[in-house]
């Protein structure tokens, strides 16, 4: 219920006001059965946007922070979730990541959709990687279709970061549905798993106009964070030794003005001397003169 009043009362109509989201291929979506569709992910906003265009409910996981956050914020993040269906996922794989399978699996015995995305995050930088086979899996397990959806610019909408969206036209292309009725139940033969998962992604390529990536995305991220990692070590380092350098700067110059200082007080003295012995040889010349002078 409370996801039927967020779709077409408080969060669609402004939605749809703002951004005039567009949609191509509804039809390929099936008005009834189970059914996963399978998206691109540009930005957080894909998983508000195609719901929003997709007539029938779809179920998708959310990473699993989604629900364990704390105060007032995480409260009502958790409930928006859990209310409106979503299932929690956690994403550090192995058994983790079957079980969050396992919940999408039983989605689709009830005969209803699930949404997910195939790349596993969302792309670092616009373009689509590699597909995680896990979808592939689902799909063999259950018999179901897989239904390629591109999410069009959403990324232009809602940078990963911001926040506050920007008014940018935003659109959803689906494509024709990929069924492998042969290959049903074969979920451990990784050559079909992989095969399937590369046609999906090929799909979503074509439909998204995307440049493809044969990498995975968190792949990339990881190897982006090692390098801001490595970039904040060699600046804390180049820091480091720019404050030693500038120590020693210190160190030599106050030396430095120390010698100066001791060469300025040794002249002082030697003045102050040579100007004590020039008095008195005054005053003695001025003494010998007074002697020496006739009397009147």
């Amino acid at each position: 219920m409370i996801y039927w009043i967020l779709k077409h009362l408080v969060v669609g109509p402004p939605v749809r006001a703002v951004f005039r989201p567009w949609i191509e291929g509804r039809q390929h979506i099936p008005a009834e059965g189970a059914a996963i569709l399978a998206s691109n992910h540009l930005s957080f906003s894909d998983s508000i946007f195609l719901p929003l265009m997709v007539d029938r409910r779809i179920t998708f996981p959310a990473k699993m922070e989604y629900f364990t956050g704390t105060g007032v914020k995480g409260w009502l993040t958790k409930m928006f979730f859990t209310s409106t269906g979503q299932i929690p996922i956690d994403r550090s794989g192995g058994s983790a990541s079957m079980a969050a399978l396992e919940q999408g699996l039983q989605v689709l015995r009830r005969g209803e959709l699930f949404g997910i995305y195939p790349e596993g995050t969302r792309s670092p930088d616009g373009r689509l990687y590699r597909g995680k086979t896990g979808m592939a899996r689902l799909a063999l397990e259950a018999d179901v279709p897989i239904i390629p959806c591109a999410m069009i610019d959403t990324d232009k909408a809602q940078p990963t970061g911001q926040r506050i969206p920007n008014v940018v036209q935003v659109g959803v292309r689906i494509g024709r549905p990929i069924h492998h009725p042969e290959y049903a139940g074969r979920t451990e033969d990784h050559v079909v798993l992989r095969q399937i998962t590369d046609e999906v992604m090929a799909e979503l390529q074509r439909l998204s106009g995307q440049p493809y990536v044969d990498e995975y995305a968190a792949t990339v991220k990881e190897r982006l964070a090692a390098r801001a990692r490595a970039g904040v070590a060699q600046a804390r380092v180049g820091l480091e030794q720019a404050t030693e350098k500038a120590k020693e700067g210190l160190e030599q110059a106050g030396e430095k003005a120390r010698e100066g200082l001791g060469h300025a007080r040794d002249d002082l003295a030697e003045a102050t001397e040579k100007a004590k012995e020039s008095l008195a040889e005054r005053r003695a010349r001025r003494h010998t003169e007074h002697e020496d002078a006739p009397e009147a």
